[in-house]
């Protein structure tokens, strides 16, 4: 079909699907393996469906090696640099959106936010108490726009050193394009650790 995606194969489970479903890897210059998260270095790559579980199977098949036709460096703990790089886009994403002031923190701020409209994401530190996740997920769920599932991928300290402020538990993000982009970041690193069990949707 004119137009269409091409789709790309998993070297793991061989199921042809969007590359948006999958990770790029490549043979960087120095033959050591390097993960492509935005596919678009030089070279041939080799896709792997973007699931933690099945990044660790590739290493442990050696199957970049066949996919990519030849020796390369590929780390034990491959699996878990990937989580990081992807965890750091988020947040990254997250500061991003705090510096073009589309992000508050605190219980009360997010609630009002949720309560006028205005939140679009809502995040909660999966270290907080267990109260506190509650309080803020009942808020969500009555949001002016529809309920809203808070994201609990990050810690208090995680949150804080995005937000640039201490003791972050609580925080949202307006709707725009900061939002967009936090959410597709959140999105991607809740699929590879998770399989995408925390949709920050509600069902």
């Amino acid at each position: 079909m004119t137009g269409a995606v091409p789709e790309r194969t998993c070297i793991v489970t061989r199921e042809a699907t969007a590359p948006e479903a999958l990770l790029r890897f490549v043979a960087g210059p120095d033959g050591a393996l390097v993960p492509d998260l935005k596919a678009r270095l030089p070279g041939r790559g080799a896709w792997v469906t973007a699931e933690k579980p099945l990044v660790a199977e590739a290493v442990h098949r050696k199957a970049f090696a066949r996919a990519l036709k030849g020796p390369v460096e590929v780390p034990p703990d491959l699996a878990d640099r990937v989580e990081a790089l992807l965890r750091e886009r988020a947040l990254h994403a997250l500061g991003l959106a705090a510096r073009q002031g589309a992000a508050v923190a605190g219980f009360a701020k997010v609630a009002e936010a949720v309560a006028r409209g205005r939140a679009a994401l809502v995040l909660a530190a999966h270290d907080a108490s267990e109260d506190g996740r509650a309080k803020i997920a009942r808020a969500a769920a009555r949001g002016a726009e529809g309920p809203l599932r808070p994201c609990e991928l990050f810690s208090s300290a995680e949150l804080s050193l995005a937000l640039g402020r201490a003791n972050v538990v609580h925080a949202c993000v307006a709707a725009g394009r900061a939002a967009a982009s936090l959410e597709f970041a959140i999105a991607r690193l809740d699929r590879y650790v998770n399989g995408g069990a925390n949709s920050v949707h509600a069902a």
